[in-house]
């Protein structure tokens, strides 16, 4: 497929004349003629490109006029498929415009990948049947302005004796201690009825208020307990209707429901990233007519994709019934993500995407799929090859969300536009992400051996508290691992701008760092431990200041295990526990042997062995002995007294006879500890002093 570029000037308040045109078609090996007025006096010159493409696809160089050029093309027979880009904003406005024309190639380049392979979706069916719950005085008007377009429940939880309950044109309750699990489409709501007034069974007849000497029963039907004195007159006032019950004992009620408008003062989900198809707008009515008119909108079938490809093969959660890695658990800000068992278990319908779970996976058990891992590289490759082709130096790359962060870069670059701001660096590549988390150490660092001399994190400040803890974190060991070799400076940087003006200055201060004088070859693969090892062998290979082994932080996914051999029995159970295949036994000597590359520093080994002869200490290891399987411990082992076949080590058979052989169990027969597991069986056979059970009377 050929790619043909339409860029303009935007009405020559860009740097994009023919000369302009000349090397970003140098950069792309094609022919551009820059427009000056694409979408006015020259939309025919787009018009006749997108006609005469046919199977080929067209790159318009503008997000503004999107709109109007995707429905030109929709007039046109057999258009070709077209993608938009934003010039512009990232750098065709600002100080170092006239310096941007690599950026711009790039950013070309980029638009032009083809789609990546498509990922596997998450079905979500609501018909409409939501819950409003809050205060009478606050649900009550909201129900009945949704009632027409959606199938309305109520809940209340607060009374007001002024709020007028009339109408029945709606499933009505009443309660506290309400619960909310679930998703869009599939709610489950639980609360406990409080209030001796059952709503679903109240007539609206009013005997009970006429019938109360305490006044103590509103208009909301709701009985003030503090006020009532136990007469009971309303009981007898409501009669067979049943309506009023202060014996009530049954009070758990539940129901399900696709969609829940919480009007509560608290929100009753506290999450940062609340379920989708869950509002609470709270007593704020602008937020109220916001959220409802989003409400009325889900209805029907939805899908949106599967973020996440969980491996429980490699997870470092849990062995037997001990936890070992829980980072991807702690981090999630929707509490998607639980433990099952000996691994972890990740609800798609709950997970909304941000990957802050796959930056901390140590071993590449959880990995991100939106896109891929190696869909973004072959984007960073691109962006890094193309820029420098076309002249670029010192590239750095800005990570930024799809939504928050690209507006945030929007209004930047318009402010740039008249001055009011420098606007974006002619080194500084825009790349957008779902979100920003779900980019890890794998590519950070693969984007610094394929040429960028910094990458950049933008945060707007939309982000859940404990991302932004995750990526200073994963931030500050990819810095130290890079320092050690001898790199200056400061390559990976978490920018936390909420205006253009926070972003100018901090974009403008920033420095490049040190990076390889050579670029990387390598592609981002599938497997995480796998891109780093690449990652890792190219810094060192280039590295100003060569070094095998850098300490790490506590918390680094690297590092060594640590055995004292004068507490270690060789049990082996740290052998059973890893789930990295780092530890190793020896099936032919009692050795305890470790392979360093394999270790993800879970943990799991120290918390099983039983003797605590274990620790942990964080290190990366460059050297060829990282691979290679290191003994830890090693013992004599023990021959069976009878037939001479080794079966366990001097240190434990000696330990363990003398810990039983005062045991009655054991003490008539303790050499039998000291064989091995036949011979014990033919010692037994052939002892005829011991009675055998066969041999017992009934």
């Amino acid at each position: 497929m050929t790619t043909q570029f339409k860029v303009c000037s935007c009405n020559q308040t860009m740097p994009l004349d023919a000369a302009a045109g000349a090397t970003l078609g140098a950069a792309l090996d094609c022919s551009i003629h820059p427009a000056t007025q694409l979408c006015r006096r020259e939309v025919g010159a787009y018009l006749d490109s997108v006609q005469s493409q046919g199977g080929d696809q067209l790159v318009v160089g503008c997000t503004q006029e999107q709109a109007l050029f995707s429905e030109l093309a929709e007039q046109k027979p057999a258009a070709a498929p077209i993608r938009f880009v934003n010039l512009r904003e990232t750098g065709g406005w600002g100080k170092e415009a006239k310096q941007s024309l690599p950026k711009m190639a790039a950013l070309l380049a980029d638009a032009a990948l083809p789609d990546p392979e498509p990922v596997p979706t998450v079905e979500y069916d609501s018909s409409g049947n939501v819950l409003l719950v809050g205060p009478a005085d606050r649900v009550l008007p909201w129900a009945k302005r949704l009632s027409s377009q959606l199938s309305v429940n109520v809940l209340v939880t607060s009374g007001n004796a002024d709020t007028l309950l009339q109408d029945r044109n709606y499933p009505t309750y009443s309660g506290t201690a309400v619960r909310i699990d679930g998703w869009l489409g599939a709610f489950k709501i639980t609360w406990q009825q409080a209030n001796p007034i059952d709503l679903e069974l109240c007539t609206r007849c009013n005997a009970c208020i006429n019938a109360c000497p305490e006044n103590a029963i509103g208009l909301d039907y709701q009985i003030n307990l503090a006020a009532c004195t136990s007469h009971r007159d309303c009981v007898k006032a409501c009669g067979a209707i049943g309506a009023i019950d202060f014996q009530r004992e049954d009070t758990a009620r539940s129901g399900e429901f696709d969609l829940v408008f919480d009007l509560s003062d608290q929100p009753l989900i506290t999450l940062h990233q609340p379920p989708q198809g869950y509002f609470a707008p709270g007593a704020d009515p602008f937020r109220q007519t916001e959220q409802a008119m989003q409400l009325t909108q889900l209805v029907g079938e939805f899908s949106k994709p599967k973020f996440f490809v969980y491996k429980e093969k490699i997870c470092a959660h849990s062995r037997n019934q001990t936890v070992g890695c829980n980072a991807c658990v702690e981090v999630c800000s929707a509490e998607a993500i639980a433990h099952n068992g000996n691994h972890i278990k990740v609800n798609p319908n709950l997970c909304v995407g941000c990957g802050a779970c796959t930056t901390v996976c140590p071993s590449g058990a959880l990995s991100y799929a939106y896109p891929r891992a190696s869909d973004l590289g072959i984007r960073i490759k691109t962006l890094l090859s193309t820029y420098a082709k076309a002249g670029g130096k010192q590239a750095a790359l800005l990570l930024h969300n799809q939504e928050q962060g690209a507006d945030l870069i929007n209004r930047f670059g318009r402010l740039a536009a008249i001055g009011s701001v420098q606007g974006m660096p002619a080194r500084v590549m825009p790349v957008d992400l779902h979100h920003v988390a779900s980019v890890g150490m794998e590519s950070w660092l693969s984007a610094l051996c394929y040429g960028a001399t910094n990458v950049l994190v933008l945060s707007t400040g939309d982000e859940a508290p404990q991302y932004l803890d995750a990526l200073e974190a994963q931030i500050g060991i990819a810095q130290t691992i890079l320092s050690g070799l001898g790199y200056q400076g400061q390559h990976i940087v978490l920018l936390r701008a909420t205006t253009p003006a926070e972003l100018d200055a901090q974009l403008h201060k920033l420095q490049p760092a040190q990076v390889p004088a050579m670029r990387a070859t390598y592609n981002i693969g599938a497997e995480k431990r796998s891109t780093l090892d690449f990652a890792f062998e190219h810094l060192l290979k280039h590295a100003p200041a060569a070094k095998e082994e850098i300490p790490l932080p506590a918390g680094a996914p690297f590092g060594q295990v640590k055995v004292n051999a004068s507490a270690c029995t060789l049990c082996m159970s740290c052998v059973g526990a890893c789930p990295e295949s780092a530890l190793l036994d020896n099936p032919n000597l009692p050795q305890l042997r470790f392979i360093e590359k394999n270790c993800v520093q879970c943990g799991l080994c120290e918390k099983t062995c039983p003797e605590n002869a274990i620790s942990l200490s964080p290190r990366l290891l460059l050297s060829d002995a990282a691979r290679q399987p290191a003994t830890l411990n090693e013992a004599q082992p023990y021959h069976c007294i009878r037939c001479s076949k080794p079966f366990g080590t001097l240190r434990m058979i000696e330990t363990m006879v003398s810990k039983l052989s005062l045991h009655g169990a054991f003490a008539g027969n303790i050499d039998r500890l000291k064989m091995c597991s036949d011979c014990r069986v033919i010692d037994m056979m052939e002892n005829k002093k011991e009675t055998s059970i066969l041999e017992l009377k009934r």
